[in-house]
């Protein structure tokens, strides 16, 4: 059951008032007050925001991520097939300049590329989530032989080095769709990611979510609920789930950047998304091509990932601070 803390405050007068505050009011008012955290949230709801956006931001831009505009003016290369112009192409036309070679606009490719990594890393956490609560709160409810296999299967995920999993499991997957000599198409390749990354990283937090049921099962108002004849879908959903929303919280905060690193690495590796689907990792893996001649397009990519990854990490940690106080060092 949820406690209530009870401030009081000190009027005008003089009197005490006492306000009764919940435990979510409290932390968003510890979270206000961490300035860092409040900047990192703005910088993560833009980038949101952005990516939401995108196809109003290219359409009053002008300009898609797929069109070739060099083959329709020549000029806008040299000789060596590179912007023409200073910094990558960048003008009042091409803000953030033409990609090299193949001379697509580059902002409306960082748009849809931020979109589209945006969009797998966001709906693989919330897969992984809610794949970790169930096994791990029913792991920790039901104990005995369930707890014991669960736990087994979860010390064997943990194990693996998921890179190299995710490296060799993104061709099976793809096999077990379409043939081998078929071209795979976007969305499976976005599914597969998100399957691949959900299925390789729901065992943390369900390991974290065992251990926290299995010493709140024994809690006295757990103990009363069955007293009472509560079932045991009541007991969760009432009694165990409202206890554990700031750990889910927490590591859903910190996962999301994990996947946005881990979806553009299997990108520019080849087993993710690949050219011309705009995405950070197909960015980074075009710019590491010829950086030496045109930094410009990787440096747009590789920075808005950076910035993402770093003020989505900071926002984590100014959550569980607000959610945990006693967690603050």
């Amino acid at each position: 059951m949820t406690d209530e803390t009870v401030t009081k405050s000190t009027t005008s007068d003089g009197s005490k008032a006492s306000e009764g505050r919940s435990p979510g009011q409290l932390a968003w008012k510890r979270f206000k007050r961490d300035k860092t955290g409040v900047i990192s949230a703005y910088v993560v709801i833009f980038f949101f925001v952005v990516a939401i956006a995108a196809p109003l931001i290219a359409k009053l831009y002008g300009k898609d991520p797929y069109t070739t505009y060099v083959s329709e003016r020549p000029e806008l290369f040299n000789a060596f097939s590179y912007p023409a112009g200073p910094n990558g192409g960048m003008s009042g036309e091409f803000w953030f300049g033409i990609e090299p070679q193949l001379g697509r606009d580059v902002f409306t490719f960082l748009l849809y590329g931020i979109r589209n990594s945006l969009g797998i890393a966001t709906a693989a956490t919330l897969l992984t989530v809610i794949l970790g609560v169930v096994i791990g709160v029913t792991a920790g409810y039901l104990g005995g032989k369930t707890d014991y296999l669960v736990g087994r299967i979860i010390d064997i995920l943990l194990s693996f080095p998921s890179t190299l999993f995710f490296i060799a499991f993104m061709p099976v997957v793809y096999g077990l769709f379409i043939a081998d000599d078929e071209n795979i198409p976007t969305s499976l390749r976005a599914v597969a990611l998100i399957l691949v990354l959900a299925f390789f990283g729901w065992a943390s937090i369900a390991r974290l979510l065992r251990g926290q049921v299995l010493a709140l099962r024994e809690r006295e108002f757990v103990e009363a609920a069955k007293v009472t004849g509560a079932s045991p879908m009541r007991i969760v959903f009432k009694e165990l789930l409202p206890n554990l929303w700031t750990p889910i919280l927490i590591q859903g905060t910190l996962m999301l950047p994990a996947y946005v690193t881990a979806e553009a690495g299997l990108a520019f590796l080849g087993v993710g998304m690949i050219d011309p689907t705009p995405d950070w990792g197909v960015m980074i893996g075009r710019g590491a091509q010829f950086y030496s001649e045109d930094l410009t397009f990787m440096l747009f990519a590789g920075l808005s990932m950076v910035i993402f990854v770093l003020a989505f990490n900071l926002l984590g940690d100014s959550v569980r601070d607000a959610l945990d106080p006693k967690s603050k060092r």
